[in-house]
This record gives C-alpha cells, sequence and structure tokens, in this order.
C-alpha cells in the first residue's frame, strides 16, 4: 500500500507544472498594460516576458540535475520559495527593473516539470507511471490556457496588472504546501553540479533565445541577430567540447546523440512551437476588426481567451489522460505520430477555414489536443532511455526544447503580424494571408515531425531480462517502453 505522501504525488505534480505554464503566459496579454503603468518603450515592457524565458533557459538544467543530485523535494520547495519571492515583489513594484528581477525570480518555475517528473518515478508503480506522466505533463498546455483565461477574466474592465502577480503569490504558497507533504527520498545521484557546462550552456541558450525573442526590432538580418546566433553556435560547440572532457558533465553526450533523445528533443520543439502558434495567431485573428480588414471577429482580450482558446486547453482535462491511455496501448512513438497528424489536421483545417467562430474553435481544439497528446508521450519517451539518476537532465533539456520551439512559435507569429501591413489601416493590420500562412507552416512542420518520428525512432524493446525480471518486463512492454537502466543492472548483479 502506497502511503499518504506518496499519494500526493501525482496531485501535486499536476498542480506545480500547471503553475509553471499558468506564470508563463499570465502577462502575455498584459505587457501593453505595463508599458502604459510604467512609461516605457514597447521594447523595454517586452522584457517582462523575455527576462522570463532566458532566466528559464539558464536555469532549468541547473535546477533538474540539483534535484538529482540533492533530492527533489527540498529543490522543489527551495524553487517554490523563490518564486513566491518574485511573485512578491511583482505585485508591489512599480519599477521595470525590479520587475524584471522578479520575473527572473519566477523563472526558477520551470525547473519544476523536471523535478516533477523524477518525483512522479519515484513515488509511482510502474503500472501507472506512464498515465501519470501524461497527465502531469498536460498540465503544461492546460495551465498555458488558463494563463491567458485568467488574465482575459482579471483585466476584462481595465484592472490592475498587479492583481495577476498577487494571484500567482497565493498560488505559489499553495504550490509550497502542496510539496512539503511530498516524501522524503535520498538523492539518486552523486557528485557536483558541473558549473562549467552550467554556465556554458545557459550562456549558449542566451545567445541563441535573444534574437529569436527581439529579431523583429532589431530586424533579422541585422549585425546583432546574425552575431548572435554565431556566437551561439560558437558557444554550444565549446560545451559539447568541454562535457566530453568532464567527469561528471551536466549533460551527457549520449543525451545529444541517442536517437531517440534527439527526437524526443525535436518533438519538443515542434509541439512548443505550435503552442504559441496557435495561442497567439488565434488571438490576435479574432481580435481583428472585420469593418477594416474584411476579416476576423472584432473580439476582446476576454473574449479571444474564453471564447476561442479555453475549450481546447480546458478539454486538457480529458485528453492529457486520454494521451496517457495512448501512450500504455500503443507506445510513445505511435502516440507521437497522432499528435502530429491532428496537428496537421487542425492548422490544415485553419488554414482553408478561418471565417466563422466554430471554425476557429474546432481547429484551435485540435491543435491543442495534438499537443496534450505529444506532451504525454516525451516523459515516457525519455526514462526509457535514461538511468533514475538522470531523470531530471533529461527532462531539463527536453524542456529547453519545447522553450526553443515556444520563442520560435512567438517570433514567427510576431514577425508575420507585423509586415506587409494593410495600407491606410488606422492601426497596424496585416492581411488575412499572413495568418494563412502561419496556419500553413504549423501544417507543414506537423507533416515533417510525423514524417521525422515514423521514420527515425525505433521502437522501444526490453531487453537481457531473465524471469526475475518478467513482472517488470510485462509492466513496461505493455506500455512501450524499454525497461529502465536499474532494472537490469539488477539483473546483472545477480
Amino acid at each position: 500500500m502506497p502511503s499518504q505522501s506518496s499519494r500526493m504525488a501525482l496531485p501535486v505534480s499536476c498542480y506545480v507544472v500547471l503553475l509553471v505554464s499558468a506564470l508563463q503566459t499570465l502577462v502575455v496579454p498584459v505587457v501593453s498594460n505595463i508599458q502604459a503603468d510604467l512609461g516605457v518603450s514597447a521594447t523595454s515592457a517586452s522584457w517582462v516576458v523575455t527576462a522570463n524565458l532566458l532566466a528559464a533557459a539558464v536555469l532549468t538544467p541547473m535546477l533538474g540535475r540539483l534535484g538529482d543530485l540533492y533530492g527533489r523535494r527540498p529543490v522543489m520547495l527551495g524553487v517554490l520559495l523563490i518564486v513566491l519571492a518574485g511573485s512578491v515583489l511583482a505585485a508591489t513594484t512599480s519599477s521595470l527593473a525590479l520587475l524584471l528581477v522578479a520575473r527572473v525570480a519566477q523563472a526558477a518555475s520551470f525547473g519544476l516539470f523536471p523535478l516533477s517528473i523524477g518525483v512522479l518515478r519515484e513515488e509511482l508503480p510502474p503500472r501507472r507511471l506512464t498515465g501519470a506522466m501524461a497527465t502531469v505533463s498536460g498540465m503544461l498546455a492546460v495551465g498555458a490556457g488558463l494563463g491567458l483565461t485568467v488574465t482575459g477574466l482579471l483585466m476584462a474592465h481595465g484592472g490592475d496588472y498587479h492583481q495577476l502577480f498577487w494571484l500567482a503569490t497565493a498560488l505559489s504558497v499553495i504550490g509550497v504546501a502542496g510539496v512539503w507533504t511530498l516524501p522524503r527520498r535520498a538523492a539518486v545521484a552523486t557528485g557536483r553540479l558541473d558549473w562549467i557546462g552550467a554556465g556554458l550552456l545557459g550562456l549558449g541558450l542566451v545567445l541563441l533565445l535573444m534574437p529569436l525573442e527581439e529579431g523583429n526590432s532589431w530586424g533579422w538580418g541585422s549585425a546583432r541577430v546574425l552575431g548572435s546566433l554565431a556566437a551561439a553556435v560558437l558557444v554550444l560547440i565549446v560545451f559539447v567540447l568541454a562535457e566530453r572532457r568532464i567527469r561528471q558533465p551536466l549533460v551527457t553526450m549520449r543525451m545529444l546523440t541517442h536517437r531517440p533523445l534527439v527526437i524526443a528533443n525535436l518533438a519538443g520543439l515542434f509541439l512548443g512551437f505550435s503552442m504559441f502558434a496557435i495561442f497567439l495567431a488565434v488571438s490576435y485573428l479574432v481580435q481583428t476588426p472585420p469593418a477594416i480588414t474584411g476579416y476576423g471577429f472584432g473580439s476582446t482580450v476576454l473574449a479571444a481567451s474564453v471564447v476561442y482558446l479555453l475549450p481546447g486547453t480546458a478539454a486538457g482535462v480529458v485528453t492529457a489522460p486520454l494521451g496517457g491511455r495512448l501512450v500504455g496501448r500503443f507506445g510513445p512513438k505511435n502516440t507521437l505520430i497522432t499528435a502530429a497528424v491532428l496537428a496537421f489536421a487542425g492548422f490544415g483545417m485553419l488554414v482553408v477555414r478561418h471565417a466563422a467562430t466554430w471554425e476557429i474553435i474546432v481547429g484551435a481544439f485540435v491543435v491543442n489536443t495534438a499537443v496534450m497528446f505529444g506532451y504525454a508521450a516525451l516523459p515516457a519517451l525519455l526514462i526509457a532511455h535514461v538511468s533514475p539518476a538522470e531523470t531530471g537532465i533529461a527532462n531539463s533539456v527536453n524542456s529547453i526544447a519545447r522553450s526553443i520551439g515556444m520563442s520560435l512559435g512567438t517570433a514567427f507569429v510576431v514577425t508575420m503580424v507585423t509586415r506587409n501591413l494593410i495600407p491606410g489601416a488606422p492601426v497596424p493590420l496585416p492581411h488575412e494571408s499572413q495568418y494563412t500562412a502561419v496556419f500553413a507552416t504549423g501544417a507543414v512542420l506537423a507533416l515533417l515531425a510525423g514524417i521525422l518520428v515514423a521514420w527515425a525512432l525505433p521502437r522501444s524493446r526490453p531487453t537481457h531480462l531473465s524471469t526475475l525480471e518478467a513482472e517488470e518486463e510485462e509492466v513496461f512492454g505493455a506500455a512501450g517502453l524499454a525497461v529502465p537502466a536499474e532494472l537490469i543492472a539488477k539483473q546483472g548483479a545477480r
């Protein structure tokens, strides 16, 4: 019988992961409000989002590794206390500099996802693990949609954006209380944090993400964008070379070369792109005034969130566990292919049909369901190919891939809707064909992702187990997973 504290592993993990994505999207619709309140430029205000994403890229792999080294529960408590402090600071300040410090502190929340996956692996029996990971992963998309919806509700009548950070404060307190109930477990890895690798990886990711976030204002062909991208490539090459020489590296080379892990990270990048591309493109499209452009719905921010986006994200409460069942029945590979097919269908529908409310809702719903299914498959795919000591860092690297995909999706949509504007319009508005191009790009990428997974991802099969491990083999094999390395190690010891 599992202990009461072990029973809390799944609900607590779901909650903190939902908090991660909600904190990420709460501020997206109110950047203009922050700009007006603080009296800063649009570029300066956009750093409220950018600083959070860049800090997350640096902190996530470090926090995942710290959880492996010192135990997930204490690291999760530390993360939530930092997020709590950042939320209080953001709720009480009217200084852009302090607000950016607060958003950097909130970025520590990104580490909660890999830490939560590690908790599930420690606390749950194999027969429950696949479905639990799928449910927790689905909370990433659910939380993102709910964050946008809550912002729309609180700001519907000209509310103060500081309310959002007070809400984040309350949610963080609940998170601390929840994590406190988790059982104390010994660390699963030994050694120390690879500070050299962490520094190089963080610098390389900042140099990579910075031009993706700022390319629209800097100019995509500018020296700053090209120079940052070139520097990112150089630093990441140095990172790989350094990790090959370090005895206990932050990221083993196997994570960067083993085909299933590489495919998982490419799939994570595509899913991150899809999630933010659909959120932003639909939000902008439905708010477009049809009297001026001949398309759009003239919706408010609240209607864009509640009417058009909420159905797809709220349905994640059902579709996330369904994704877990698909992984358990057909394996991670087939679930990823299903996700790619759904994304292709959803984006493809929006290419040809986006003139009626129901068409937008259905298209967004299908793409969001694809993201849920894809997120359900990724943790199962990862833990099938890494040991418990690498669970945190493997999921951290995958989180980074998703963050890069989100940045690409954001940058692509913003670029498309701010270029080739309708001449003579009272406010900057793009042509309808630019939204069609966004949806068509999503469909093409979905098709390519499906082909890549079908062709390059091998089927996971357990090997070299005796009858002493027959039960574990049966459980993990039914889920389409390889038997974890620690079980094989036990057999070798016998």
